[in-house]
């Protein structure tokens, strides 16, 4: 599971967040994730969060030898798996990651940009409607695979070390969505 989000909770805070996101300092952007469109995203906000945390989160990621989002999984993605893939992964980085960072990201006083990061997910999240014409097997199959990738070298580290890690691979998610902003 997620962070606790009422359902009647999440149009308010979808509300909440585009409001903020269209006022001074971020300018509201589409992203077009193959035939999923999701409208008010403020990748510079989602930016800010990350690098008011990255040297603390990266820092504490021993392991440089591994890449979890590496060139297999995000590399020459057809528009059709974009939409699969990307819903994927931020559910995943919403019930795994940031859920598992929580106690680090109190401990180290950056709970703020966490929150600014997961709540940003869930409204992307909330907004990737696939339409049912669009549900073709192949597709989602090959973004599966492409997902499971990245989960099985995520598995494959230690628990704490993956979460952070895949923490500090944020930047290397926020990069790819960039290539599906519409300007």
């Amino acid at each position: 599971m997620g962070f606790p989000v009422h359902a009647a909770a999440l149009p308010r805070l979808s509300l909440i967040l585009l409001l903020w996101s269209c006022g001074p300092g971020g300018q509201s952007q589409e992203l077009q994730f193959g035939p999923c469109r999701v409208e008010g995203v403020v990748l510079q906000k989602l930016w800010e969060a990350f690098r008011a945390v990255k040297d603390i989160v990266q820092a504490q990621d021993n392991i440089t030898s591994v890449r979890l989002l590496r060139k297999e999984v995000l590399q020459n993605v057809s528009e059709a798996e974009s939409c699969y893939l990307i819903h994927a992964l931020l559910k995943f980085y919403l019930d795994t990651v940031f859920r598992n960072y929580r106690r680090k990201a109190a401990e180290f006083r950056i709970l703020r940009s966490l929150s600014t990061l997961a709540n940003n997910f869930i409204v992307i999240v909330s907004k990737l409607q696939l339409s049912q014409e669009n549900k073709m097997f192949s597709t989602r199959e090959s973004a599966r695979k492409r997902f499971l990738l990245f989960q099985r070298a995520f598995k494959q580290l230690d628990r704490e070390a993956a979460v952070t890690k895949a923490f500090g691979e944020v930047d290397i998610l926020l990069t790819w969505m960039e290539k599906f902003q519409q300007l």
